[in-house]
């Protein structure tokens, strides 16, 4: 582990549960003792912290970037947690704006980087729950509003992850750790931060999401309190807006551990909270299929982002709900319904049923239709059909697609073989190579027959 601390205990904080003696030490790591240098953060985190600094406040890295630096990782992003209010940080950033109702934050803007500034947070009882700063909560416990100030100590205990909770502060370079976040990294384990799991996964159910997210991507374990209630409370995030789950989709499955993301998800039993209708297909198993297309659809992803390659919610989307649409497609054509109806038919009530969980754009939800309506094209390959689908702004993402199929054991390998070898060709060759149709030769056009009146009699009639 690259790093070192003579690290503490989790010990139960009153000051978070109760709102009683607000008394603890936190571990202090000197600069000598661990392993973060300012050349491995970003010059925009820099210029940000040491402007907070500059005008007098409090500023700290926090989060995932800590945490990653600490494991010799690079960060993808860096946060940044203040005593400055949102409106003092607008005020002394001009490239700020203020985001989130919920979670008021400062997004401060440098080119395409975004520095997320968090004012520090305080337990959701420090004010009278009256107060319209601070916390909301329906029934079952969930958090609408969280923006009650605090300082540094709130401000840890009050975050998911102990892991999550350690502060690099720029003022002497030292890391702080309230929770013991450091012993947890050297062990490779996920602890929630107080000791009421249920009652933190009911504040943001999302939190279940999270967890699994980082022992993917970490290769943590998640500690046995915070685990067990992830087998009972998946039903809380039936209550989280479609608009969030999205994103959180997106982080899930397209930050390079989707394969595991997802087995961990299906093992919590959380993956159906998220595609109940592909949880369904994968529990009728149909032969082993689902399961592994789906599995392939996400290793696939993963080795795309780990080699820097592109990867598009779309795409994930139309493997995720491929088998739900050949289920809604097969019903649709037993009912009648001629082919083309069938597929726009089926497409509609996969995707609506989809958007009630997650609210896929529209911008994403057309692709899917254009990959899945593409397949059945795939078996044209006579006349000018296989250059007119080469030519489609969405062949390659279909071609994929197809050979996405072959690959989970459908029996394509034919067909991929055609279409690789096809799209291989230069514009001449492939003109050659495609048989005709049957009826491609053109008729030969027949002359009206010229009348012979000789033959015919009289033009006049007459005799």
């Amino acid at each position: 582990m690259p790093f070192s601390s003579a690290g503490q205990t989790r010990n139960f904080n009153p000051y978070f549960a109760f709102r009683t003696l607000a008394i603890s030490s936190p571990t202090i790591i000197p600069r000598a003792e661990h392993n973060i240098s300012r050349a491995n953060i970003s010059e925009a985190a820099l210029k940000t912290l040491y402007r907070l600094k500059d005008a007098g406040f409090e500023a700290y890295l926090v989060g995932g970037g800590v945490r990653d630096l600490l494991l010799g990782r690079e960060p993808k992003d860096f946060d940044v947690a203040t005593n400055a209010h949102p409106e003092e940080v607008k005020d002394l950033f001009r490239n700020c704006i203020l985001v989130g109702r919920r979670f008021r934050l400062a997004h401060v803007r440098y080119g395409r980087e975004v520095i997320e500034v968090a004012t520090f947070r305080a337990p959701h009882d420090a004010i009278d729950d009256a107060d319209d700063a601070g916390r909301v909560d329906e029934d079952k416990g969930r958090i609408l509003r969280d923006n009650v100030w605090g300082d540094l100590e709130s401000d840890a205990w009050r975050r998911d992850f102990t892991v999550n909770a350690l502060y690099y502060n720029v003022a002497d370079f030292s890391v702080v750790d309230y929770t013991g976040g450091m012993a947890d990294l050297r062990r490779g384990e996920l602890h929630l931060i107080g000791d009421d799991a249920e009652q933190r996964y009911r504040e943001d159910p999302v939190r279940m999401l999270r967890a699994v997210r980082f022992a993917a991507k970490l290769g943590f374990r998640i500690a046995d309190a915070s685990e067990s209630k992830l087998f009972e409370l998946g039903r809380l995030l039936d209550d989280i807006p479609p608009a969030r789950l999205y994103d959180e989709v997106l982080k899930l499955f397209l930050a390079g551990h989707a394969l595991s993301t997802y087995e961990l998800l299906r093992h919590y039993g959380l993956f159906g909270y998220l595609f109940p209708q592909t949880e369904d297909s994968l529990t009728k198993e149909h032969d082993g299929f689902p399961i592994t297309f789906v599995a392939k659809a996400l290793h696939n992803t993963d080795v795309r982002v780990r080699s820097d390659q592109s990867v598009t919610p779309f795409f994930l989307y139309a493997a995720l709900l491929w088998e739900p649409y050949q289920e809604e497609l097969a019903a649709c054509i037993e009912d009648g319904m001629d082919p083309y109806e069938a597929r726009f038919a089926a497409f509609e009530a996969v995707i609506r049923a989809q958007q009630e969980i997650t609210s896929v754009p529209r911008r994403f939800t057309q692709p899917v239709r254009e990959i899945w309506d593409l397949q059945s094209r795939f078996d044209q390959r006579s006349g000018k059909r296989p250059l007119r689908l080469v030519s489609h702004p969405r062949f390659r993402a279909a071609y994929d697609f197809l050979l996405l199929r072959g690959e989970a054991g459908e029996a394509l390998a034919e067909l991929c073989s055609w279409w690789t070898d096809f799209i291989g060709m230069d514009e001449a060759q492939r003109e050659m190579s495609v048989p005709k149709e049957d009826g491609d030769k053109r008729r030969r056009r027949r002359r009206p027959r010229r009348r012979n009146d000789s033959a015919d009699g009289p033009a006049d009639g007459g005799e």
